[in-house]
């Protein structure tokens, strides 16, 4: 029998859904097929210890990238993200072992790292810097506090309260570190995609000429997003401090490059004015899974590094070619 012109359009509105769920859903779709595709190829995969083990491994990038999706969105990049950790790290060990509280050891680093959140910002607004030069210069600086600050050494921290941060659980379930990372999540979304700074991201990266038309405060809106990266690297810093149990002036290395490739893939476009919180938590778990998955099927940690270059490849490629059928 034909199929009449009633038919035919149903067919086809149910096609353009189908397609329209799909593109708007893809990161997750790729995350929901990768989790599948290794609960088949692993038995190990699938346990509650590997789960909770990824979920572990992926929170301290997981907080970094929700930081640097605000500053792509903006239009910027962020390089001394690593530095921060470091310097988080070496501010923790010497307030603890100088008898400081817990409390002072968390919060102290991370008003450090806000506040170069802060110069980044402002050097990059106000005298109109290329956000690569910018952070690269305050990466070097920053690392160079932090070996000032240590004299170069380790020093080992023996607060048993403050090693609970990283280390301790909820319900003797759900790691402190995991919870972090939710519940920054949730707050970045809020902030992002319901507040009139989230709105005035979008605009200066999309447009930062017709943002500046509008009457959008171009310069506060782009320090805030390095504010809020600095806050997070702080956050991040503090729990990452906390699960090696050491104040060190070289972690951190390459942390920004992680960060980098979980918000890309995540949908967040390097041109700016396009992010998701949602798709970057997927982008993020995606990563963790690839790594976890490689580490299962016991393949070398240098193919990890290859993988990842080119998913950021993969992801920037994918997001001009989106781009330039927008423009079409």
């Amino acid at each position: 029998m034909w199929a009449t012109q009633g038919e035919k359009k149903a067919v086809s509105f149910s096609r353009h859904r189908i397609s329209a769920f799909v593109k708007k859903h893809s990161i997750g779709i790729i995350a929901l097929l990768l989790f599948a595709i290794l609960s088949f190829v692993s038995p190990y995969f699938l346990t509650s210890r590997n789960i909770i083990s990824i979920l572990l491994q992926v929170s301290i990038n997981g907080i970094l990238t929700l930081g640097m999706v605000f500053v792509i969105a903006a239009g910027g990049i962020d390089l001394s993200i690593g530095s921060m950790l470091a310097l988080t790290s070496v501010i923790i060990g010497m307030i603890l072992n100088s008898g400081g509280s817990i409390w002072l050891a968390c919060i102290v680093p991370v008003i450090v790292t806000t506040f170069f959140g802060f110069l980044n910002g402002a050097l990059i607004s106000k005298l109109n810097m290329f956000p690569f030069v910018v952070t690269l210069a305050t990466q070097l600086v920053i690392r160079g506090i932090a070996y000032i600050l240590s004299g170069g050494y380790s020093q080992s921290l023996a607060n048993i309260q403050f090693r609970n941060i990283g280390s301790g659980k909820l319900w003797d379930l759900i790691p402190y570190p995991v919870i972090a990372l939710i519940v920054l999540a949730i707050l970045a979304y809020i902030i992002l995609h319901h507040t009139k700074l989230g709105r005035y991201v979008f605009a200066v990266g999309g447009n930062i000429n017709a943002a500046k038309a509008s009457g959008v405060n171009v310069f506060w809106t782009r320090t805030a997003t390095f504010m809020i990266m600095g806050f997070m690297a702080g956050v991040a810093g503090v729990i990452m401090t906390s699960r090696i149990n050491a104040a060190q002036p070289n972690i951190g290395v390459g942390y920004e490059t992680d960060a980098i490739a979980a918000a890309v893939i995540g949908g967040t476009s390097f041109a700016g004015g396009v992010a998701s919180i949602p798709g970057t938590i997927a982008g993020i778990l995606i990563i963790g899974l690839i790594y976890n998955g490689m580490n299962l099927l016991g393949i070398s940690s240098y193919w990890q590094t290859i993988t990842k270059g080119l998913l950021i490849c993969g992801a920037v490629i994918l997001d001009i070619i989106v781009r330039k059928r927008r423009l079409d």
